[in-house]
């Protein structure tokens, strides 16, 4: 499969899981969680799919397009461990996380999934859902939507 291909994978796989998600959550009250910005395809999603919910957005940069910059109250610039921190002592309660950090290197995104996993599960309204592209550490895994390859996009439902 060429590098094309599957960013188109991905692409699919992020509408139809957060198309998903933002059902499953529907009864879950709570904040959403955009774990990585970068240019803001996800978070533009998210804000179009949950109208209502406040979306907190982590990243290390702004630099998104402009039609995509969260408001200022609801951007957290800088190392994710410190803003999960942030968020938890707000007193936050996410019903949906999708994270999507990575380096693009799989053991580094695989070892900062399990590193930051302990933070974001206290965050977590129960039952709430976190959407990833990386494996991560102490949720319960569930079966997302049948046109996702199980191993493309991971479910967890919290505790």
């Amino acid at each position: 499969m060429s590098r094309l291909e599957s960013m188109r994978r991905r692409l699919s796989a992020q509408i139809d899981g957060l198309n998903w998600a933002s059902d499953y959550i529907a009864d879950i009250h709570g904040d959403v969680l955009e774990l990585g910005l970068g240019n803001g395809r996800t978070y533009d999603h998210l804000r179009q799919q949950l109208p209502d919910r406040r979306i907190w957005v982590i990243d290390r940069v702004l630099q998104p397009h402009p039609s995509c910059v969260p408001p200022t109250e609801n951007f957290l610039l800088g190392e994710a461990d410190d803003m999960l921190k942030q968020l938890a002592r707000r007193g936050a309660k996410m019903a949906l996380a999708h994270y999507d950090f990575g380096f693009g290197v799989k053991e580094l995104d695989v070892a900062e999934g399990a590193r930051l996993s302990p933070l974001i599960a206290p965050l977590m309204m129960p039952g709430g859902l976190v959407v990833s592209q990386q494996p991560l550490t102490g949720f319960t895994q569930i079966c997302g939507p049948e046109t996702i390859d199980p191993e493309r996009y991971l479910f967890y439902r919290a505790q």
